[in-house]
């Protein structure tokens, strides 16, 4: 399996992980929890927004459910939040649809994972290309982003 940039990043930073590959030809996040044999619960979409003020954040989500965008103001400390035109996610993220992680982004934003990942001992993101995964702990992904958890579903 070919190493991406997100895979060399978690070395550098000597933080376990463990790469899946699957289709990457399926393109919903169920689909591809299926395809890894994994929980869809453990495995977390990366969807960017931008608040009111056009500043962006990562809210990791598990791929079955749908971000409350209420919620999702509110964990980040802004008036409104919204998902960002799919048009400017390559220039911004350095990723395109569908291999989006929070990792690696072209400039660091602030990230948000649902409060749900920490009932799992690993979880899987994205590995920044579509049809690569990686399972890691939710706990080594906050110390490596920074994240903060919070209710982020509905």
């Amino acid at each position: 399996m070919e190493k991406t940039n997100v895979m060399r990043l978690l070395d550098q930073a000597k933080i376990a992980y463990i790469p899946h590959d699957y289709n990457p030809e399926i393109v919903d996040g169920v689909g591809v929890a299926s395809a890894l044999g994994q929980n869809p619960e453990a495995v977390f979409k990366s969807l960017i927004c931008e608040n009111e003020k056009k500043e962006h954040f990562v809210f990791d989500i598990p791929v079955a459910q749908e971000l409350d965008l209420k919620k999702a103001a509110k964990a980040s400390g802004s008036k409104s939040m919204e998902m960002i035109p799919l048009k400017e996610l390559l220039p911004l993220t350095g990723y395109v649809h569908g291999g989006c992680s929070p990792i690696g982004l072209k400039k660091p934003l602030l990230v948000y994972m649902d409060e749900t990942a920490q009932l799992f001992d690993s979880v899987c993101i994205s590995a920044g290309k579509r049809g690569y995964q990686v399972e890691l702990s939710p706990l080594d992904l906050q110390t490596y982003t920074h994240l903060a958890f919070a209710d982020l579903v509905r």
